[in-house]
């Protein structure tokens, strides 16, 4: 994941800023092909090469999650909504997408809410040690949508500019744009570098 400056990205791959995650740096390989992020715009992603494993990589812009049409900040109004009580329908109408677009990215979130909430309560804890424990609500969706929420802003707080990110694109950076893949709970995710190659 990568900030969403085009030329930044480009100017911190040529300066050999950022790296695999095996620890390699990674260098220029061409592009990805054009894609239409809803809520984005078109993309046309940077692809890398690992020079230690040899792996390519796409370097995603953090206001996109993987293999998603919709932009993470518009998926995030969904999940906002869904924890105070909204249902799929009325979400879909408002944000005008496919009722069953919609009904995925809640059931999916739903599976990983847990390991969400797990994942930004620590890093909240990492960012903010002296934070006071978070409201209990009555479902995981909004216990996970509010560790995300008070972790953007303990970040923000923290990192001052660098966390000058939304909540749903620190999410997306902190999951490697995994936010809403099946078996988050699988995945290995280092808090100790959230945002390591968000910038």
């Amino acid at each position: 994941m990568v900030g969403s400056d085009a030329l930044e990205v480009e100017r911190r791959l040529l300066a050999g800023e950022l790296v695999c995650p095996c620890g390699g740096g990674l260098s220029p390989w061409g592009h990805a092909r054009q894609r239409s992020v809803r809520g984005v715009g078109d993309l046309r992603p940077r692809r890398a090469r690992c020079g230690s494993c040899l792996v390519t990589h796409v370097l995603l812009a953090v206001s996109c999650l993987l293999r998603r049409a919709d932009g993470v900040d518009v998926i995030g109004v969904a999940l906002r909504a869904k924890a105070t009580g909204a249902g799929h329908r009325p979400i879909a109408a408002r944000l005008g997408r496919p009722v069953s677009t919609v009904r995925g990215w809640l059931r999916v979130f739903a599976r990983n809410g847990e390991a969400v909430r797990s994942l930004f309560t620590a890093l909240l804890v990492q960012l903010d040690p002296l934070t006071g424990p978070l409201p209990v609500h009555p479902g995981v969706v909004a216990d996970a949508v509010e560790a995300v929420g008070a972790c953007a802003a303990a970040a923000r707080r923290r990192l001052g500019p660098v966390g000058a990110v939304s909540p749903w694109q620190l999410a997306a950076a902190v999951t490697g744009g995994r936010l809403l893949a099946p078996g988050l709970a699988a995945v290995s995710i280092n808090t100790s570098r959230p945002l390591g190659n968000a910038g």
